[in-house]
């Protein structure tokens, strides 16, 4: 009896196992194989900002049947491009298409990518869903694709636009009265000094005539000049026009005082030609009468009062005539830093914060691609600065 029912259990264990690994085989059977990660195994197109590419992604169709394929970025150098969303997906055929562009989110990485700007910079490019990280790829991570900054078309036009502009403008700063001091040209055919508040003008001008076309060359945004850049425009533009009305001033005053001595002394010239002659006609009458003599005396105080009265005018005019004759280019630097006086800290105190603010300019075009925005203070710094030198012109005197 025992032996059967040993047997029987042990019959009853044997068809529990094999039911149990039927059951075992069913379940893995019915199991589908885990899909493939997805692969970016190629780039197409013109790796460029404002351009187009095609990214084909192996195992495409499998991964976008569980996740959302249109919220996949494109991921440059391992940081995500966030917000540059597909513009075509094709996922039956495991490619994607990209319209590269600047966006809100994006633009922080934009920058570091496009700063410093070169021709080409070799960036490493993948996709991936934003908050996660991009999917692995066929290359190693010595494989990079050459990212354009600048388009070498457009690149060398603008090159050569600004240039030509320059130079026109040096050739012109150098041979004609663009940025000169106002007036009659020097004797001798020298050229009249530079002028401090239109060179500073133009200084500004191209600094932000150049990075303008900088700018939009490579992130094609128009909209770049900024509220505070107008702000120091506009002090640049007052300090040339305030120091024009100054000397314009100063030259009425004293082209007014020159007419004036001008009419005095012909005056006086007339008047001395007819002393002398009803001076020379009272000696030669003979018998001369009583009252000759104190007329010729008269005549003659009032003949040396005239002379006396032009010896002290053709100095006066011969100095102001003198002035602008005299007022010729000494060198750059020393035309702007100095006056009538010789070298002055109020024109080097413009010229020095002039220089700074223009090294901040070109620093923050050349890192971040932006105007720089100057702060209420320092534009404050500025307009003070200018404003002492247009002070200090109003007793400056004019040559």
């Amino acid at each position: 009896m025992k032996q059967r029912t040993a047997l029987l259990i042990f019959a009853f264990a044997i068809l529990l196992w094999l039911q149990h690994g039927a059951t075992a085989q069913t379940a893995h059977a019915q199991t589908p194989p885990a899909s493939a990660p997805p692969k970016v195994t190629q780039v197409e197109g013109n790796l460029e900002l404002d351009d187009i590419i095609r990214v084909q992604v192996d195992h495409l169709a499998e991964w976008a049947a569980t996740h959302d394929a249109s919220k996949l970025v494109p991921y440059l150098n391992g940081r995500a491009i966030r917000g540059n969303y597909p513009a075509e997906i094709h996922a039956s055929k495991n490619h994607l298409h990209y319209h590269l562009a600047i966006t809100p989110e994006s633009k922080g990485v934009w920058v570091d990518l496009l700063g410093e700007p070169v021709i080409h910079r070799p960036v490493t490019v993948s996709v991936g869903l934003e908050n996660q990280s991009p999917f692995d790829t066929v290359f190693d991570h010595s494989h990079r694709l050459p990212l354009t900054v600048i388009s070498p078309v457009y690149g060398v036009i603008s090159l050569i636009v600004v240039l030509a502009t320059l130079i026109l403008f040096l050739q012109l700063a150098r041979k004609t009265n663009i940025i000169r001091e106002p007036g009659p040209n020097p004797a001798g055919g020298k050229l009249k000094p530079y002028n401090l508040g239109r060179t500073q003008m133009a200084f500004w001008f191209f600094l932000i005539h150049a990075s303008y076309v900088v700018i939009w060359l490579i992130t094609s945004s128009l909209d770049t000049i900024t509220a505070s850049l107008l702000g120091l425009m506009g002090i640049s533009a007052g300090t040339a026009l305030g120091e024009a009305m100054i000397d314009c001033g100063k030259d009425a005053a004293k082209a007014g005082q020159l007419q004036g001595l001008t009419a005095e002394r012909q005056m006086l010239e007339q008047s001395i030609a007819e002393l002398q002659s009803q001076i020379t006609k009272i000696a030669a009458r003979t018998p001369a009468a009583p009252e000759d003599l104190a007329n010729r005396q008269n005549l003659s105080q009032q003949l040396q009062e005239h002379r006396t009265r032009l010896n002290q005018i053709n100095p006066q005019m011969k100095t102001l005539t003198a002035g602008a004759a005299n007022n010729a280019t000494i060198g750059f630097l020393g035309d702007i830093l100095c006056d009538a006086n010789g070298y002055s800290f109020h024109r080097f105190q413009i010229f020095a914060w002039t220089i700074v603010l223009g090294i901040m300019f070109v620093s923050s075009v050349y890192n971040n691609l932006t105007m720089p925005e100057f702060s209420a203070t320092l534009l404050g710094l500025m307009g003070i600065s200018s404003g002492t030198y247009i002070g200090f012109k109003f007793p400056e005197q004019r040559s």
